[in-house]
């Protein structure tokens, strides 16, 4: 990542707390004892002066990211010069693999690719397999398509698809690769952004901010992800609602109850007002799942009465199909257990619970939800 690239991440995060670069500068000297000035970081925001690996390890601390998200090298390269090989092909599948993509990639150039009416319908059902397949199997599918409209973008619908797919693709990382779904999340933000459709741009924040919310991971930037999407509309969608819990998520991680339960209302709100889904599909929130959304919100927050109403409410209407969401509830059984002083028996709620999920099915935000009732 160039230097311009982390001042970015900086401003981004440090504007999300409603900080100035001298309370950026403050927060960093009462943590780590050092004399660090607001110059110095008004250079690391434009790109004057690259941080080193310890104040890489301070920014990271007190503004709540992975390191390896400051650390990515392909977070802000721009998406139709970068390719897919300084992302899929060279950093999360074999080499040959790779050269299979890339074929794929120059075939899809060379003699074109699905008309934007199929990409919508591959994305619909992108929508309905994400709810029942595990994450391995939808990267695998993802990366080959987004080798193809790669290569397509040519117009803003197209980009709205690539932020779409883009989003997809991040949330199949699990969190050891967190930053590199962190640099996909930007990247779709940034593809959003080209095809300048409202609801795509809400969509893939919101989006990313709920899985982030979720997996208890980068808390930091799943806020700043979850503002953008707020400011950019605030009519009553999918997108919207995402972004309200991923942002209701992470301040309950840090403490701020109040807020966690006012954007909790807030989310029943929009969710009330786009009106409940029938649909089986991750573009759409029915009962069962917003029920789900606030199971783990409220386990969080400690409110058990909450988040026991909230599990019977979504197991009486969970479809028998989609065991991997039960597993979901059961893990936030295994984590109220554990909040309430019985570790060890929430420790082997969980890895019980995991067990007997079949390995096909795991996604990442499972394995996160582990770690953090472990921790």
């Amino acid at each position: 990542m160039t230097s311009v690239a982390i001042g970015e991440v900086v401003r981004e995060l440090r504007r999300a707390r409603g900080w100035s670069q001298g309370r950026l500068a403050s927060e960093i000297n009462d943590a780590f004892a050092t004399s660090l000035t607001r110059e110095y970081v008004s250079g690391w925001e434009r790109g004057k002066v690259r941080p080193g690996p310890f104040y890489v390890r301070c920014l990271s601390s007190v503004l709540d990211v992975p390191p390896a998200v400051l650390e990515q090298e392909t977070a802000r390269q721009d998406l139709a010069l970068q390719g897919l090989t300084g992302g899929v092909a060279t950093a999360s599948v074999a080499p040959q693999l790779a050269a299979d993509l890339l074929a794929v990639g120059f075939t899809a150039r060379l003699r074109g690719g699905p008309s934007p009416q199929e990409w919508e319908e591959k994305l619909t059902a992108y929508g309905a397999d994400y709810m029942s397949l595990g994450a391995a199997d939808i990267q695998r599918r993802a990366a080959h398509d987004l080798m193809v409209v790669q290569q397509q973008l040519d117009d803003d619908r197209m980009w709205s698809v690539a932020a779409r797919l883009m989003t997809l693709y991040a949330t199949t990382f699990t969190w050891p690769d967190q930053a590199k779904a962190v640099a996909w999340f930007r990247m779709a933000a940034e593809a959003a952004d080209r095809s300048d459709d409202v609801r795509t741009r809400v969509w893939t924040r919101g989006r990313a901010a709920l899985t982030l919310g979720y997996g208890g991971k980068g808390l930091g930037y799943a806020t700043v992800l979850a503002d953008q999407a707020m400011a950019i509309s605030d009519k009553p969608s999918a997108g919207l609602l995402n972004a309200t819990l991923g942002k209701a998520y992470a301040l309950a991680l840090q403490g701020d109850k109040a807020t966690a339960l006012d954007l909790a209302d807030r989310a029943r709100r929009v969710f009330d007002a786009s009106g409940p889904s029938t649909q089986v599909s991750d573009y759409a929130v029915a009962h069962w799942r917003l029920n789900g959304f606030l199971s783990l919100l409220s386990a969080r927050l400690g409110d058990e009465d909450r988040a026991v109403r909230a599990q019977e409410a979504a197991r009486r209407e969970l479809p028998a199909s989609l065991p991997r969401f039960a597993t979901h509830l059961d893990m936030h059984t295994a984590l109220m257990l554990t909040r309430s002083g019985d570790k060890a028996g929430g420790h082997a709620h969980a890895r019980a619970t995991l067990d007997a999920l079949p390995r096909e099915k795991h996604c990442g935000t499972l394995r996160m939800l582990l770690e953090e009732i472990e921790a």
